[in-house]
């Protein structure tokens, strides 16, 4: 019985092999990243209300809805752009690719407007209030994610559109995705906090 144990147990070891560096790394960054939005939110949270002076969230804030489609539907064209690479499509990678992109710019871009109006026609900035502080830092941290994450799309698009043999490069493309993923998730529960429940 104890050389069938000491067999199995050989076998099992000589056909162990270390987990994939990249997804270890990216899994690890991402788990890095919650713990640091899940301070964020439940400081969001803890200071809800708390705000003795104005203007509170439902003086001003309103639901950024399109631009939250457009970042729920940039997971999808990452998707179909990870896809076409793998399917050797480069043409269609490119297009899906560059329209993730334009949706991301689109998010981005309506973020910068909302936060022109907060803090010029609304007066509401980091140091306002309670409400201010919080909001800014939950926003803006997702934010400087975002564009952390656009930085690396836009690369891609770039060497990409020089000629480089991006195929080469599918598990770099993947990590980016999926922490183009997790951006978009974390977008879900900031909107249910700040705009939702924080309302």
């Amino acid at each position: 019985m104890q050389e069938v144990i000491t067999a199995d147990a050989l076998t099992m070891e000589q056909n162990w092999t270390l987990p994939d560096r990249g997804k270890v790394g990216i899994a690890f960054l991402i788990i890095t990243e919650t713990a640091l939005f899940t301070i964020f939110v439940v400081a969001y949270l803890v200071y809800m209300g708390k705000s003795v002076n104005g203007p509170q969230p439902k003086d001003v804030l309103e639901l950024p809805i399109f631009s939250s489609i457009c970042l729920f539907s940039s997971s999808a064209t990452i998707v179909f752009a990870e896809r076409a690479l793998h399917h050797g499509a480069l043409g269609l990678f490119k297009i899906w690719w560059a329209l993730t992109i334009i949706l991301g710019l689109e998010f981005l871009g309506s973020t910068a407007a909302e936060w022109y109006h907060l803090i010029y026609k609304d007066g509401l900035t980091i140091s306002t209030n309670l409400f201010g502080t919080t909001f800014y830092a939950l926003v803006g941290l997702h934010a400087s994610h975002v564009i952390v994450g656009m930085l690396f799309l836009l690369l891609v698009m770039a060497v990409t559109l020089r000629g480089f043999p991006i195929q080469t490069q599918m598990r770099r493309v993947m990590f980016l995705s999926w922490y183009w993923h997790f951006v978009d998730a974390i977008w879900v529960v900031v909107f249910t906090v700040v705009y939702i429940i924080g309302r």
